[in-house]
């Protein structure tokens, strides 16, 4: 007979007169605590070779991660024990639902309040404290459960308390306003308050159509957040372009469409699916190989059969920056001449000649038209020396306004009018401001 450690159930044994032996030896070679257990079934497997062998456990045979690994192999069967979660959720005043796991597999789990995690001791209760309070913020309220000892404490407190034998750590639940740190069901949870009945009025009449241009304005406040460096605000517009989403989601929900269940899964799907040089078969030894593997996925996915197919999949709605960027490279996987600087050349030199005459010929339409191709040539330069066309001009932008910035309150500075400079003037405020600005 084995037993996994000296616990205090093995007096019973003691008292008995059962013999056993302890596999304590095997926590010190064990790397971690999916170790300890494969070592743990391992020992107990190798003995059983000469004849039955009992090992047991303190609580019941599906807490222990090595009794599951046992229980997956012929001839091994359970006779269950009383829970050890069972029993702490009793003496935290549990009633009905909640949640139990292993300390040693608390960030293995997905978790929900209340929550027991047993198995505590004073070298696993650091790293429980840490991981929950990501979760549910260092002040969440728990009791600290050891024997003959019940103590409600702070979750920040949980690596202060003596934990020896069978102990436990009980996290509460809290009410949705009393909370200092909130999870992705309870902000789902929330946006389906806003839409009740008895909601919020303006939530409640939201439709996919009137919040269409909320989305673009959250996705660009993060971009902007992005740009700013900006982690504080990067964090509040995640969240509100996350918000959108969601949203959106239950809008859809309402009208009997798909549901956030459908969306996370939708999502989770893909990330596998294209990602089939991390999940799959496929090989990626670069960035460059990774993006190939996920546009060859993506085009099974969607099921386009033409290079035509993925030219139209590109939504309308986007910047023409950002869509000619798009298009461009999607009509060169199809076929087209690839983005050199040479074929700009060429070919800048044919649009530029067609926008002069059309300019000459006073034909607006025309001038315009030919404008677009110029236009669409410059991003076919982007793309030859591998620039971000949208950043880069977006970044000429913010250059073009600080040199004005600049140019403009040196002129001010001189008590002079920015339009009424002669060109020689024009050309020195000029120079001095673009070595202000760029200091």
């Amino acid at each position: 007979m084995f037993v996994r450690t000296k616990a205090p159930c093995s007096k019973s044994l003691d008292a008995a007169g059962i013999p056993y032996e302890t596999l304590d030896a095997l926590y010190e070679k064990s790397r971690n605590y999916d170790t300890l257990a494969k070592n743990i079934a391992k020992e107990v497997l190798n003995a059983a070779k000469a004849g039955n062998v009992c090992y047991c456990v303190d609580g019941g045979a599906s807490e222990d991660a090595a009794a599951r690994i046992l229980l997956s192999k012929r001839g091994v069967f359970a006779i269950e024990g009383v829970s050890k979660a069972a029993c702490f959720a009793a003496r935290a005043g549990l009633n009905g639902r909640y949640c139990a796991v292993s300390a040693f597999e608390v960030g293995e789990s997905g978790l929900s309040l209340p929550l027991v995690v047993y198995d505590m001791t004073a070298d696993n209760a650091g790293d429980v404290k840490l991981y929950l309070a990501e979760k549910y913020g260092d002040e969440a309220p728990c009791l600290y459960l050891a024997a003959g000892k019940r103590a409600a404490i702070p979750l920040y407190e949980a690596d202060r308390q003596r934990w020896e034998g069978g102990c436990a750590l009980v996290v509460l639940d809290t009410p949705l306003l009393e909370k200092k740190r909130f999870t992705f069901e309870d902000f789902v949870a929330i946006l389906r308050r806003l839409r009740a009945p008895d909601g919020c009025p303006w939530d409640r009449v939201q439709t996919h159509e009137s919040l269409r241009i909320n989305a673009i304005e959250e996705a660009y406040e993060l971009v902007d957040a992005i740009d700013r460096k900006d982690p504080e605000r990067m964090c509040e517009e995640a969240g509100d372009v996350l918000m959108q989403a969601v949203f959106h989601t239950l809008i859809e929900e309402d009208l009997g469409g798909f549901s956030v269940g459908d969306m996370l899964t939708a999502v989770c799907e893909k990330l596998i699916t294209r990602h089939t040089h991390v999940f799959g078969k496929d090989k990626a030894a670069s960035a460059d190989g990774a993006l190939s593997v996920w546009e060859k996925n993506k085009m099974t996915e969607k099921h386009q059969t033409t290079y035509s197919d993925a030219v139209n999949d590109v939504p309308e709605c986007f910047p023409a920056l950002l869509r000619a960027q798009k298009i461009a490279k999607r009509v060169e996987k199809g076929g087209w001449d690839a983005a050199t600087f040479d074929n700009f050349e060429r070919k800048f030199r044919e649009e530029y000649g067609e926008l002069r005459r059309a300019v000459a010929s006073g034909d607006r339409a025309a001038a315009e038209e030919e404008l677009g191709d110029v236009l669409f040539c410059a991003v076919e330069l982007g793309r030859a020396v591998g620039a971000d066309c949208e950043l880069a001009l977006l970044e000429t932008v913010k250059k073009c306004a600080a040199r004005y910035n600049a140019y403009e309150a040196l002129v001010l500075a001189d008590g002079k009018d920015v339009l009424a400079l002669t060109e020689d003037e024009k050309n020195t405020y000029y120079k001095r401001a673009k070595d202000v600005a760029r200091g």
